[in-house]
Formats: C-alpha cells, sequence, structure tokens
C-alpha cells in the first residue's frame, strides 16, 4: 500500500495502513517531498517520492490511497487502475459524476476494487444503526433529519454542501436498506457573508418511499452539532456523535394514524400516541479507519465490491451534482437513474 497525499487526511491513512496487520506501507507519495519526509519519519522511514509516475511502476504495489484535492482523484484513480492497482478514494470519490462513473467503469473492467473513503460508516454507531434498521427495530422509515453545522473554514473552491454533506449522504447510503436512491433533491443555499459560495445549506431528499430525509450543513454556526434522527413507524433512533457517553438513544415513542375502511378524512381517523422506553445500545470501540482499512483488504482478497464501493461514492455524487443544479434552478431536481446506480 501507498498512500499519495500526505495534507490533512493522508497522515491518518498513512498511520491506519501501517498499523494493522493486513497492509504493508511501502511508499508516501506528494509534490511536497520535504511534507512527505515528515509523514514517512512517522510511521517507520518508509520510501518517499514525488512522482506518481514513478510509484505505480512499482510491481510489488498492490494498492494506493489517495488524499488529495478532489479536483485530483479522477487523473490520479484512472492511472493507478491503468497500473493494475486496488483504489482507494477520499470523499468525494471526484468533483463530478460523469468523472466518477467512469473511474467505477473503469474498476469494474479492469477486475479491480474502487473504494470510498466514507469513514464515518466504518464507526460503531453507524455499523450498530445500519443492523438496527436492517433488523427492522424502527419499522418503516418515515423521516431522517441530520445537522452537521460549526464554525469552519470557509473553502475556496468547493460550497457548503460538497465540503460537509458527503459525510451525511454517505451514511444514509450506508444504512438504507436500498442505499441512497432519492426521486428528488432541493438545496437551498445561503451566502451571507459574500464569499461567493454557500455558507449555509439546506438539502432536502424525496425518497423513494415516501420519507424526507433533510440535511443541515453551515460553517457559520459557533456552535457544534453532529446529531441524526431517524424516525421509523416502530422506533426513532437519534446519534449525537459529540456526547460520548451516550451516542445512540433508540425511542419507542411515536404517532399511529388509524384509519377506518372508507374513512379519508383526518377528522375521522384515530390519532393515538406512544410513550414507551428509550434505551442506548451498547457499542464496541474500535478506530473507524483501522476497520475501513481491513475492509479494503477484504473485499481485496474476496474479490468482491467494499462495503462503501465506487457505486456508493458515485450516489453520493448524483445527490451533489443534482444540489447544485437545484440552487442554480431555484426547483427540486430529479435523479436520473445511471448504471452504476441501478447495479450497486
Amino acid at each position: 500500500m501507498a498512500v499519495i497525499g500526505a495534507g490533512y487526511w493522508g497522515p491518518n491513512l498513512a498511520r491506519n495502513f501501517n498499523a494493522g496487520s493486513d497492509w504493508q506501507l511501502s511508499a508516501i507519495c506528494d509534490l511536497d517531498t520535504e511534507r512527505a519526509a515528515r509523514l514517512s519519519r512517522s510511521v517507520g522511514n518508509v520510501p518517499v517520492t514525488g512522482s506518481v509516475q514513478e510509484l505505480l511502476r512499482d510491481p510489488n504495489l498492490d494498492a494506493v490511497a489517495i488524499a488529495t484535492p478532489a479536483r485530483t482523484h479522477h487523473g490520479l484513480a484512472t492511472a493507478a487502475l491503468a497500473a493494475g492497482k486496488h483504489v482507494l478514494v477520499e470523499k468525494p470519490l471526484a468533483d463530478s459524476l460523469a468523472l466518477g462513473e467512469q473511474m467505477v467503469q473503469q474498476a469494474d473492467a479492469a477486475g479491480l476494487v474502487l473504494m470510498a473513503d466514507h469513514t464515518y460508516c466504518y464507526t460503531p454507531a453507524v455499523l450498530k444503526i445500519r443492523d438496527l434498521v436492517a433488523q427492522g427495530e424502527l419499522g418503516e422509515i418515515l423521516f431522517i433529519d441530520s445537522v452537521r453545522i460549526n464554525l469552519g473554514l470557509v473553502q475556496p473552491d468547493v460550497d457548503v454542501f460538497w465540503d460537509l454533506a458527503p459525510h451525511d449522504l454517505a451514511i444514509l447510503d450506508f444504512v438504507l436498506p436500498s442505499g441512497l436512491r432519492p426521486v428528488r433533491v432541493s438545496a437551498h443555499g445561503s451566502d451571507p457573508l459574500g464569499a461567493g459560495t454557500a455558507c449555509v445549506g439546506h438539502l432536502v431528499l424525496e425518497l423513494e418511499s415516501g420519507a424526507m430525509a433533510h440535511i443541515h450543513v453551515n460553517w457559520l454556526s459557533p456552535t457544534k452539532i453532529r446529531q441524526l434522527v431517524i424516525g421509523g413507524s416502530r422506533r426513532t433512533l437519534v446519534w449525537d456523535d459529540l456526547n460520548p457517553q451516550q451516542r445512540l438513544s433508540v425511542y419507542d415513542r411515536g404517532v399511529t394514524l388509524s384509519r377506518a375502511a372508507g374513512e379519508e378524512e383526518r377528522s375521522q381517523s384515530n390519532i393515538s400516541y406512544r410513550l414507551g422506553d428509550t434505551w442506548s445500545p451498547a457499542l464496541p470501540e474500535h478506530e473507524a479507519l483501522a476497520a475501513m482499512a481491513a475492509e479494503f483488504a477484504a473485499s481485496i482478497r474476496a474479490g468482491r465490491p467494499a462495503l462503501t464501493s465506487g457505486a456508493a461514492g458515485v450516489r453520493v455524487l448524483s445527490v451533489l451534482e443534482a444540489a447544485t443544479h437545484s440552487q442554480m434552478s431555484g426547483s427540486p431536481v430529479p435523479l436520473r437513474p445511471t448504471l452504476e446506480l441501478e447495479s450497486a
């Protein structure tokens, strides 16, 4: 394994690939070789190179992890796939849907694993949410509400949707049984600072089931909130990522609307409220990136798509691109089906 990119996220990838038993970290690649050398010293003094071409010529290299700006993901990934290497790409998979689809098609044609580093999906909390949804503990999903706000860095090249929402979209794709397949996407962004890009955003996804998912992202909030609410017909789940004592809470509370045969008006319906117990599932302790690195190795050995495959990355890109179009048009945008979305 080699890590391409020694900036913000690369050191985290290098540390985990170096620490686990599945991988041997063999190189760090970065145009800034001094920065790469500093990272190398922290992970056993592995070789350093400033040339991707030189790196990919190594016949002993099985895979690369790409942690570079999103605009470079497509070029680096396609070069690595062409060299016969398995590829892990940090979020987002690419900076456009079309380029992401090309990457998935190339990996499939070559029989190689293309994996999206959707790190949150490997946290104990999200893995547990996935199990609870799959087991029917929440019942039919009625609504999803996600809040990801903080006083963050205003990015020069992407808006708040492309910066923060990929985390939430990846989680929804991971935990929903049918994946992330909204019928329509609406996005409303605000630029109160005059920064030239949306700094506050609301994203609404109309799901196939009729449920609605709402994602609120914000770079300007002085308070930091990381919260996900999934409301079901049986129970409602709340994930508070900033509460280490009780990250997950499951509420046996809700509203039941029952109608007699032939009754259509709500005034003729029987509305009842359920007030049951609240419980907090026990969660194991492990580092999400370590679990992600192990899953990458397992998918390669088994010759199967990773849990957060390239196709999952494409589904996230499809929503992000629709959000951009929705902001421009001021209207909801229907999602077009693609080969990758349908086969995932």
